[in-house]
């Protein structure tokens, strides 16, 4: 009673080409950025893109087997969630959920009366008969869970569902969509580039880049340890690549760390911007993690500044508005930092 999805997409620039499964009642996001192959994969899972090459198969039914096999999307037991809704101007919130019913065969009475189920069970009870022009994007959002869960799909798929939404009400919607895929029992794939609505949602996510699986693994796993710069990026980490020989790790041209517990071998190296500390003279002391840097950027970011320094190595630092007066940062000023051994975090590569 699992999906297993061999997907291979073939475009004349660009190739797809990824396999991974879904157990009953659990959600895989796929996470990566513009470009990576993540809507690709999601059209070909509701039958909008077939395959090139590979195999799609839930529950024993092949869906997708080239060149010989190939159901279209009206008859796969899939419901879709878009980031822009889709919803049927001309037709109330009643009428769009029961959209999908009526297209597989139910009578209009018994439809509108599972709708209009479906709409409290959203929030939307007392939104029956509105027109989409009525209702708020998350309103519009919550519709179009409902019109997906309706037809009891064994396949959920749910493409950036809340990226339309402002801040305040992305964080509303998102515990209530949390909250419907804990209970529901049939497979759901989540696409999106936002690592928060990842990791709060997901219970495994597939990282893509460039058409290929790059990481897999739980929030947390992935989080602490991130394997190529984007999921580093993503988590909001500094990441390197080296060789370990006991508490030393080479990075290569002159660069190197002190860590805290030895390694040996190929490693990745990563350490939170939080921990990187700045100073305008050589820190006293001579702590062993300890270079010359040089400002190229500053973000600010809620309540704290981040600081992108080139030097050997670059490094991204997070810090407080008082240290920026303090340091009187801005790009090219020339500073030092430093990150201590115990909390520098390495696994093998």
């Amino acid at each position: 009673m699992t999906l297993n999805a061999a997907i291979r997409v073939t475009r004349e620039s660009f190739e797809l080409d990824i396999a991974f499964d879904v157990a009953p009642g659990e959600v895989v996001a796929l996470l990566g950025p513009n470009g990576a192959g993540k809507t690709t994969a999601l059209r070909a899972l509701a039958g909008l893109t077939p395959l090139t090459e590979g195999r799609i198969e839930l529950d024993d039914h092949v869906w997708d087997a080239p060149p010989n096999r190939f159901v279209p999307a009206d008859r796969r037991e899939v419901g879709v969630v878009f980031q822009d809704y889709l919803l049927f101007a001309h037709m109330s919130a009643q009428d769009n959920v029961a959209f999908g019913l009526r297209a597989r065969g139910q009578q209009r009475g018994p439809a509108r009366v599972r709708a209009t189920d479906w709409l409290e069970r959203v929030g939307l009870g007392d939104h029956v008969r509105a027109k989409p022009r009525s209702l708020s994007g998350g309103q519009a959002q919550r519709v179009a869970l409902a019109r997906a869960l309706a037809t009891d799909p064994r396949l959920l798929l749910l493409d950036e569902p809340l990226a339309a939404l402002d801040a305040s009400t992305r964080l509303q919607v998102r515990a209530e969509l949390a909250r419907h895929l804990r209970d529901y029992p049939g497979h759901t794939v989540l696409v999106t580039h936002d690592p928060f609505d990842a990791m709060v949602l997901a219970d495994r996510l597939i990282i893509v880049e460039n058409g290929a699986i790059v990481q897999e693994g739980s929030p947390s796993e992935v989080a602490r340890r991130p394997r190529t710069d984007y999921v580093a990026n993503l988590v909001g980490l500094n990441l390197y690549r080296g060789t370990a020989d006991g508490t030393t790790v080479d990075l290569g041209d002159g660069a190197s760390f002190t860590v805290a517990e030895p390694a040996y071998g190929p490693v990745h190296l990563a350490f939170a911007p939080t921990t990187v500390s700045l100073y305008p003279e050589r820190p006293s002391g001579s702590p062993r993690n300890t270079w010359q840097v040089t400002v190229t950027g500053l973000e600010q970011h809620a309540h704290t500044t981040r600081v992108r320094l080139s030097g050997a190595p670059a490094v991204l630092a997070e810090v407080t508005p008082a240290t920026v007066a303090d340091l009187r940062l801005h790009a090219g000023a020339e500073l030092w930092a430093s990150v201590k051994a115990t909390e520098i975090h390495t696994y093998p590569a």
